[in-house]
């Protein structure tokens, strides 16, 4: 029987050469871990993270390192031993007792050397020598020639995580280490080398076909035996693979099987599947064991009136994608384990999210995150690492993307909640619009990745999954690939250079990428800089603005529709309401266009560290009000008002899987919650559908800076509508009565307004940082009232959470 020990205890770190931490000598080592996190346990380093340190750290990721273990091994001589590495990051050569058993230059792979040969009784020497990865990267730059990028740095040049090199959103942390598990796999006869489920569904039946590719050191015929069960079924079948035969598979079919469905639509049901290798004697040699889903999915790319969509296919529901963009949720990801997958992806699930891109920039993450998705009914798309650069195609890179993407699909193959791969994040438009052609000339630059690997191993090794060439693509190398009206698109210029009421000149078929920015809370702030008080344009708080011109993109969003901040305070408020306003737009006018767009995938969902960027939970794992909006924005059933020819309309969207039968009454008050018309109308909305409704001229035509419109369902669901900007609305002095009262191990803040409160939020964590809060972005009009409950802290102070800077609301700011 196969036996596998892991080798994760009893490693030190050391640096192959001078430093500025002084002489190298060696420092306890965490596997799988990375050199920044052993340092900073050491207390060698600062965290890169706080204050200014990311330029004190910069040279680690320009030196070599060595990982040394010592383990006792005390196996037989029969059969076969190798070292199996998950990932190594990234230039590597590993050696044991001396002995090279090979070199490594790609993060993203798994390797397996056999150390028969080098393994003795008693103890043995394990050593994993890193060099640096810039080094090895500008050595190959200056091989093949240059290409271009978005950032002065040859990421592209490396099979390497390209965000370790800096973005616009993430600091410059070059890391190196065993970043996933290591050990030692003994066999003998014959081991499962590769186990490629493919499950599809037909006529109500599940079928899963396991292709199945053996090593082998004997010539004996030998059996697989699969099993699938789940949900009282059990369906078993065995083949007998031939003396000498490596490939085989083993088919099971599952009547009326229970289906996996992304969120929203039906349970996300999974099955068991085991596969055992045994000799014919009954002799278990090896098994592989996984849980699967029961699904179809296809692309809906076919051309329609209004150009070639871009619709994804479940079950064959078309599901409209409400979708968040995932980046790696660590700088030094290593630190990354299931539970915080599990916290960010329920954070995404909470707001109403059923589907994240998992960005080129980053990795193709752990087995914990898709069986995370698995479980939650996420759909994931998922991009090869490819992303804002031109990537050379020759050796020694050919070969390792293709051995890369081969392992990492049918790694992930098991997994009902990937529906989709696509080659590259924006290589193919930057290679259009960017001005890469002339500085390119003849040389290589992704291409052939995007049009011939990559699909062709999808088609040959997954061909349940559809695969796209990029984000954006329009299809065809006919049209532009950010073309408005074919495939999928990514929307920047709103933030580079427009209002983001721009956002409603675009009817996307799929929009991938569209984002606003905003800085993190003030809790994650305070603990990442050590400057007080917070200054809007000082140098420690520009250091948390990676994009360029960020600051200024910013100052001319707010001025654009909110009053003028005085201080800080202010301007971290207003900010914050900015990009809800930002990203609530976007959204709600997109699927405003359903059936025509099918998707809104916003970025980001999640930070890597603490820093002013596009996401809704920033680098301390807190919400920023944003992610109120987008809980919102993203309701399966939601109520808009939208600007239409004839004026502001009121759109209905049914994303949920039944009917939506619904009293809606939209009234026009003024300032002071006087109503001055009001319009009821039955709506009835079969599943996956939209209807906007005209609403009367008594409503719309008299409208001023000093009225407002508000729909409002009998169900609880509501929409608002200003007629003017917020800078241009004569909003009255806020007043209020907020009582507080501790309820068990929760605080209620109920707020009643007695003029107009806008978009009334409470930041409990200015007062501990351990305290979240469920609602934000209220608006109250005279005599309302609403009630926050705030958690994770008791006995804050009740007259600060009665006031500003903790509550606040736009008409505040005077």
């Amino acid at each position: 029987m196969s036996s596998y020990h892991p080798l994760h205890d009893g490693w030190t770190l050391t640096a192959a050469e001078s430093t500025p931490i002084g002489a190298a000598s060696p420092v306890p080592a965490t596997v799988p871990g990375c050199v920044h996190t052993d340092l900073m346990d050491a207390g060698l380093i600062p965290d890169p993270f706080l204050d200014d340190n990311e330029q004190a750290v910069a040279w680690i990721g320009r030196t070599d390192w060595r990982y040394q273990t010592t383990f006792d091994w005390a196996g037989t001589a029969d059969g076969q031993v190798d070292l199996v590495c998950a990932g190594l990051d990234t230039v590597a050569t590993i050696t044991l007792n001396g002995r090279v058993l090979g070199e490594t230059a790609n993060m993203h792979r798994h390797y397996r050397f056999p150390v028969g040969d080098a393994l003795r009784p008693g103890a043995n020497t394990l050593e994993v020598r890193f060099d640096s990865a810039y080094r090895y990267a500008e050595r190959e730059r200056d091989r093949l020639g240059d290409r271009p990028n978005a950032y002065p740095e040859p990421f592209n040049f490396i099979r390497k995580m390209a965000s370790n090199f800096g973005w616009d959103w993430g600091l410059t942390l070059v890391t190196a280490g065993i970043w996933r598990p290591i050990g030692l796999q003994a066999w003998d006869g014959a081991r499962l080398d590769e186990v490629r489920p493919l499950v599809t569904v037909e006529d109500g039946r599940g079928r899963v076909r396991l292709h199945t590719r053996l090593e082998r050191r004997d010539a004996e015929p030998v059996r697989l035996t699969a099993r699938v069960s789940g949900h009282g079924a059990r369906v078993d079948a065995q083949t007998v693979v031939a003396a000498g035969q490596r490939d085989a598979e083993v088919e099971l079919v599952v009547p009326d099987v229970r289906l996996w469905w992304p969120q929203g639509l039906g349970a996300p049901d999974r099955y068991d599947v085991e596969l055992t290798l045994s000799t014919m004697d009954g002799e278990r040699l090896d098994s592989w064991e996984r849980r699967i889903g029961f699904r179809s999915v296809r692309l809906d790319t076919g051309p329609d009136a209004h150009g070639s969509a871009y619709t994804i296919v479940v079950n064959d529901v078309p599901v409209f994608a409400r979708g968040v963009n995932w980046i790696p949720d660590d700088a030094l990801i290593t630190r990354v384990d299931r539970g915080r997958y599990e916290r960010r992806l329920r954070q995404a699930l909470d707001a109403n999210v059923n589907y994240v891109r998992v960005w080129g920039g980053g990795i193709y993450e752990s087995d914990d995150f898709y069986d995370v998705a698995d479980e939650l009914g996420l759909m994931v798309g998922q991009d090869f690492p490819f992303a804002c650069a031109a990537y050379p195609e020759e050796e020694p890179f050919a070969s390792e993307v293709a051995e890369e993407a081969a392992q990492q699909i049918v790694r992930l193959a098991h997994h009902p909640s990937l529906v989709s791969w696509t080659g590259n994040n924006e290589n193919i438009w930057g290679h259009e619009d960017w001005d890469w052609k002339e500085a390119l000339g003849d040389l290589s630059w992704g291409a052939g990745f995007y049009f011939e690997v990559l699909p062709e191993l999808v088609g040959r090794l997954d061909p349940t999954r559809p695969y796209w060439p990029g984000s954006p693509y329009s299809g065809s190398d006919e049209l532009h690939p950010n073309d408005v009206t074919h495939g999928s698109m990514h929307v920047w210029d709103v933030w580079n250079t427009d209002d983001y009421t721009r956002y409603r000149d675009y009817v996307p078929r799929f929009v991938a990428e569209f984002g606003y920015q905003a800085p993190p809370a003030y809790a994650t702030l305070r603990r990442a800089v050590a400057q007080s008080p917070f200054e809007v344009d000082s140098p420690a708080l520009a250091g948390r603005q990676k994009a360029v011109g960020g600051a200024g993109k910013l100052a001319r969003g707010l001025a654009a529709h909110l009053p003028e901040p005085h201080d800080f305070d202010d301007w971290h408020y207003l900010t914050q309401v900015n990009q809800a306003r930002a990203l609530s737009l976007g959204v709600e006018h997109f699927r405003s266009h359903r059936p025509v767009c099918m998707g809104a995938v916003f970025w980001q969902l999640n930070d890597d560290w603490p820093v002013i960027s596009w996401s809704t939970v920033d680098g301390d794992e807190r919400r920023k009000p944003v992610w109120y909006a987008m809980r919102h924005s993203f309701a399966p059933r939601l109520l808009t008002i939208q600007p239409r020819e004839a004026g502001p309309a009121l759109v209905a969207v049914n994303d949920g899987a039944d009917e939506w039968t619904v009293a809606v009454e939209v009234v026009r008050y003024t300032l002071d919650g006087q109503p001055r018309a009001k319009f009821g109308v039955e709506l009835s909305l079969p599943a996956g559908s939209s209807t906007t409704v005209a609403l009367p001229a008594e409503l719309t035509s008299h409208g001023g800076p000093d009225e407002l419109l508000r729909a409002r369902a009998e169900d609880g669901q509501s929409a608002w509508w200003f007629f003017a900007e917020d800078r241009d609305i004569a909003y009255p002095e806020p007043r209020f009565t907020a009582s507080v009262e501790e309820a068990g191990d929760t605080v209620l803040v109920t707020v009643s307004a007695q003029t107009i409160l806008r978009d009334l939020t409470l930041f409990p964590d200015r007062l501990d940082p351990a305290a979240s809060v469920d609602e934000a972005l209220v608006t109250l009009l005279p005599g309302e009232s609403a009630t926050f409950t705030v958690r994770g802290s008791r006995s804050l102070p009740a007259d600060q959470l009665r006031d500003r800077p903790v509550l606040r609301c736009v008409n505040d700011v005077r």
